[in-house]
This record gives structure tokens, sequence and C-alpha cells, in this order.
């Protein structure tokens, strides 16, 4: 087996799920009006495809436990590929929302492939393979969110579902050939918790994500989240014990644990979630926003963070094992902060919403996503390495589709019944410091992994 092929093979697995992500986030507005939906409706498909992502992520890897890494990957580009023949044929929101959430699924090819890695790479070619991926995470140099942009001002919204197709098919090709089988474990898949797990959180987040339009105190909110919190409640009660548990609730109460994966949470939710919603809309919106095309508010403001991404991860991979994993999530934190702030107070500047946007390519894309899978890595327990990688990668989901729930609800509260307003998009930009500002707090309490400490 040759490294640079297997690499290759995991980026695109990675790719095919990630471009989805960022090459429709300035298509947004372009799907809301041609499809003859709401603000609401399109965050519903935003918040849906990282839940997705979340539920995946901890349900499919574990399942490769079982079944073999190679032949999961396989199965989530093929329910990507299903996704994005579902939108491009899609002639309503509804159908829409049905492909967004199987290609959410396919966000399991990060765990995946953090897993496949670690069994095939001696540590210190990982750790530059993992700022490989990571950079992958922030989207291909921020050329996709141009030609997302470009192709929505084209031809619309569905043209990008092919051009993430062809690479989907590519990347399912390449997995084939250039990704070894691995060994299968013992035991049974615990389906009874993965369902508990998707129920409770999807119950939670459909209700913050309509709770607005809805009514906070109306029946169907109420009923999601009581019916959402119930369900995670009887998961950690079904999980307690069971040897094929699908999450080791030993590593939740940890200090190597919670701390960590709260960080990743608050983190995507606060930054992630501005990114593929708030901004689109705020520099897209004529009147109340910047009013620019879907190309230029990707060339402008989503590019840049992506480009710097992929110039910082591999450097981080590179250099995060010889300061410390949690100290560069530290940085990170601190870092990814300071960045936000100008945003957050002064959005009607376009040249403040630049900069901040560009530092965030450092400080979020490139420090802090690959300093905390790193620090996963170090942190999870020696006999169950693939625990607290698998927990991580769901909480990354679960915060980007908590942080577009948020920020939704902020949008369509504000406006109320009318198109969305300067106000509703800042009250957005503040659920998103906000959650950042957490993830800073959070941060300082994680552990030190026994291997960084003196």
């Amino acid at each position: 087996m040759r490294s640079p092929a297997l690499l290759t093979a995991l980026a695109l697995a990675v790719a095919g799920y990630q471009i989805n992500a960022t090459m429709l986030s300035p298509a947004l507005p372009n799907v809301i009006d041609s499809l003859d939906t709401t603000s609401s409706a399109g965050g519903l498909s935003q918040t849906l495809f990282f839940l997705f992502s979340a539920i995946g992520q901890v349900t499919l890897a574990r399942l490769s436990d079982y079944v073999g890494r190679r032949r999961m990957l396989l199965v989530t580009l093929v329910l990507a590929l299903a996704g994005e023949l579902t939108c491009v044929l899609a002639p309503n929101i509804e159908l829409f929302i049905i492909g967004r959430s199987l290609q959410g699924v396919s966000a399991a090819t990060f765990t995946l492939a953090y897993l496949t890695l670690h069994e095939y790479l001696p540590p210190r070619k990982f750790g530059r393979s993992l700022g490989i991926i990571t950079a992958v995470n922030g989207g291909i140099a921020g050329i996709d969110t141009v030609i997302g942009g470009s192709v929505a001002d084209s031809v619309g919204f569905r043209g990008i579902f092919l051009i993430t197709g062809l690479i989907t098919v590519i990347a399912l090709v390449a997995v084939h050939f250039w990704v070894p089988a691995s060994g299968t474990a013992t035991g049974r898949m615990d389906w009874t918790g993965a369902a508990l797990l998707g129920v409770g959180l999807t119950g939670i987040l459909l209700a913050l994500n309509e709770g607005s339009s809805w009514g906070w105190s109306s029946v169907p909110t109420l009923a999601l989240l009581i019916g959402g919190v119930l369900a995670l409640a009887l998961f950690t009660v079904v999980e307690r014990g069971n040897r094929n548990a699908i999450i080791d609730t030993s590593v939740l109460a940890s200090r190597a644990g919670w701390p960590l994966l709260l960080t990743t949470i608050f983190t995507l939710a606060g930054v992630f979630g501005m990114l593929n919603f708030t901004i689109p809309l705020l520099t897209q919106t004529a009147g109340e926003g910047y009013g620019l095309s879907a190309t230029m508010s990707a060339l402008l403001y989503l590019t840049p963070a992506s480009a710097l991404g992929v110039i910082a991860a591999p450097l981080v991979g590179h250099f995060g094992p010889r300061i410390g994993w949690r100290r560069s999530v530290l940085i990170g934190a601190v870092g990814t902060a300071a960045a936000l702030v100008p945003l957050v107070l002064v959005p009607q500047s376009q040249v403040v919403t630049f900069a901040a946007l560009a530092a965030l390519g450092i400080t979020y894309t490139g420090y802090m996503l690959t300093a905390l899978n790193g620090l996963a890595v170090a942190l999870a327990p020696e006999d169950k390495p693939g625990s607290l990688p698998g927990l991580n990668g769901a909480c990354f989901g679960i915060g980007a589709s908590l942080g577009i729930a948020v920020a939704a609800s902020a949008v369509t509260s504000t406006s109320g019944d009318g198109a969305p307003t300067f106000d509703a998009f800042h009250s957005a930009l503040w659920t998103g410091g906000g959650f950042v500002a957490l993830a800073l707090i959070t941060a300082l309490l994680i552990k030190t992994p026994k291997s960084e400490k003196k």
C-alpha cells in the first residue's frame, strides 16, 4: 500500500462530502428563490444536512468496526450520490431537504478517513496527513465557493449538484482501488442506541430551527423539544453497561471528553453556522445587506477563509505534535474569538467583514479545526482509540446544525413575517459570537494529554 495513493483517495472521499456544504453556501439565496420557499425552510435544509452528518459520523463510523472502513466509505459516497441526484431533480423544498439529508450522512467520511490514516500511517506521517484532510474540511482553497456562486448566477443551484456528483463518482473509484480492506471487530451494531440518538438530536434541533415561526410555546415545538430530551435521556440509560454501545458514556463523563466535545460544538456553531447561513444572506440581500451576486459574495467573503485554511492546516498538523495539541486548540480558540469581534460589532462595513473572515481562515479553518481533530486522537483511551475521534467528528455536525438552526431562528424572529432585515442578520451574528465565547471557556477546561505532560 502506498501512502500517497491512500491519502489521495481519502481526500477525494472527504471532498465528496465537503463540497456539498461549501459549494452550496453562496447559492442558498438562489435555492430559496428557485423553490419559492422561505429563509426558514432554507435554513432547515442546512440544519438537517449537518444534523445527519453528526448522526452519520457516529453510526457509520461505529458500523465500520464490524464491516470494514473501505466498505463503509463506499456506502457513504453512494448515499451522497443519491442525495445529489435528488437535489438536481427536486421540484420543491421538501424533496430538496431529503436530498440534503442523504448528503449529510456522508460526513462519516471524515471520521473514517482519520481512523484509516491512524491505522496505516506512523505518527509523524499521520500528523501531516491530518492537516491535509482537515484543510479539505474548509473547502478546496476557496475555488469551490467561487464555482458554486458562479453556477448559481448562471444556471442555478442544480448545476452545483451535477458537479459534486461527478466528484463523488471519482472518489468512489479512488476509494475502491486505493483504500485497503481493513479487519473487522466482533460484536453487534448498537442500532437501538443509534435510533435514540438520531431521534433525540433531530427533535431538539428541529425545535430550535422552527420554534420562532411555529411559536416557542406551540404544541409542535414543545413536543419536539420534550421528545428529543426524553430520547437522549433514554439513550444514556440504554448505553450504560452496553458492551457494544455506539458511544462510550465513560468518555463523555471524563475531563478528556466533555470539554473537548463542547469546544467543538460551540466553535462549529459559532463560525460554521455563520459562514454557511448568515454571511451568504447578508452579502447577497439587496437593500438590507450588501446586494452582491452569488459569485462576488463567494469570491470576497467565503474564498479567503478557505484559501488561507488550506495553507495553515498542514502547518498546524506539522507543528501540533511538537508544541502540543491542547496548546494548539487554545491558540486557535483565542484567535477565532479575536477575529470574530470586529465582525459582530461592525457588520455594516464590507472591509471589516472581509478582513475578519480572512483571519478566520487561519485561526478557525487552519488552526482550530486541525487542532481539535489532533487532540481528539491524543486524548482517546488506548483501548478504544476510535471512541473520542468518532464522537468529536459527530460534534462537528451537531455544532454546525445547531449554529444554523439558532441563526435561522434569530433571522426569522427579528424579521417577523417580512423579508430579512439588516438587524436580523446582525442578531444572527451575535449568536455566532456568543457560541465562540463559550468555546473559549470550555477550551480552557480541556485536559492535557499524558503525552504532552512534562
